[in-house]
């Protein structure tokens, strides 16, 4: 199945090299062009300049981008492109509402449509190794798993268009408790005078552990944030979360908590960090560590 890819950030750039690997890749369209002809330049493939034709030359598309109007934008961009039987799988993190929205769009032209969002980071990503939680229909889904197979392990069919985004919904309010308490105990750590490789190689293999622990718990001992999932992405994705709860009339705590103290790091100028970054806040809870800069 030839498949083009729209979306050349910090994931998408490894899932298309995972797609070419595979010999799927058709072609690759960005936002900014530039990124796209490096990537094209480097595998070998081309840089398409409009989404349609892209999507004239792919039996497939894979979509990777930020936000609901992204991916709102994107569909009507490849949308005079895609011929009947083709699949557009979106492994975007947008609101279910919007994931059912581009479905009924698509299927009046015969067109197939995935919520495929992903978790697993960047190093899931450059691996191949992401879980990818799908939502639509069975026979689109089970059309497009060799494609999905490139870029993930676990991948799993939850139910008609929009149950994907609902489970990824489900993952970023774990990933929001998570990495919280896990900047809380690297702060009380510290403050102990704790041996802080020791101490996350040894809890890495404990109860207490998660895969945040073990891939940033790192970047908190160093005080170094690169980034990875960033602090502002992050805080889009609670907010679809919240957005989703209140419509069934419930409230988050966590979630509210979390996003309470992402606003705190992009007003002073970290939303492009790692959301490990949330250690800067934490690091404050303790008279005697360094305030946070």
């Amino acid at each position: 199945m030839q498949t083009g890819f729209v979306g050349l950030g910090a994931m998408g750039m490894h899932m298309a090299r995972n797609l070419h690997r595979a010999g799927m890749l058709a072609g690759v369209w960005n936002r900014s062009s530039e990124k796209a002809q490096a990537l094209a330049a480097e595998l070998g493939c081309r840089a398409f300049d409009d989404l349609a034709a892209l999507a004239a030359a792919c039996d497939a598309v894979v979509t990777c981008v930020s936000a609901d109007d992204d991916v709102r934008a994107v569909i009507q961009g490849l949308e005079p492109g895609l011929k009947a039987g083709s699949i557009v799988m979106d492994c975007s993190t947008v609101g279910a509402g919007t994931a059912r929205e581009m479905h009924a769009r698509l299927a009046g032209r015969g067109v197939g449509f995935l919520d495929c969002p992903v978790s697993g980071g960047v190093e899931g990503a450059r691996a191949g190794t992401l879980a990818i939680m799908v939502g639509g229909d069975a026979e689109v889904f089970a059309r497009a798993r060799p494609v999905l197979e490139r870029l993930g392990k676990t991948i799993t069919h939850f139910g008609p268009s929009g149950a994907g985004q609902a489970a990824k919904a489900t993952n970023q309010i774990m990933c929001a408790g998570i990495i919280q308490v896990v900047a809380e105990a690297m702060a009380f750590a510290r403050a102990e005078g704790l041996p802080l490789d020791r101490l996350i190689d040894t809890l890495g293999k404990g109860a207490g552990s998660s895969w945040y622990f073990v891939n940033r718990a790192p970047f908190m001992a160093r005080e170094d944030f690169p980034a990875g999932f960033r602090v502002r992405l992050h805080a889009k994705d609670l907010r679809i979360c919240r957005d989703m709860a209140a419509q069934r009339g419930a409230k988050l705590p966590v979630t509210e908590s979390v996003l309470g103290q992402y606003g705190t790091l992009i007003e002073k100028g970290f939303g492009d960090e790692d959301i490990s970054a949330i250690y800067r806040l934490a690091s404050t809870l303790f008279a005697g560590n360094r305030s946070e800069r």
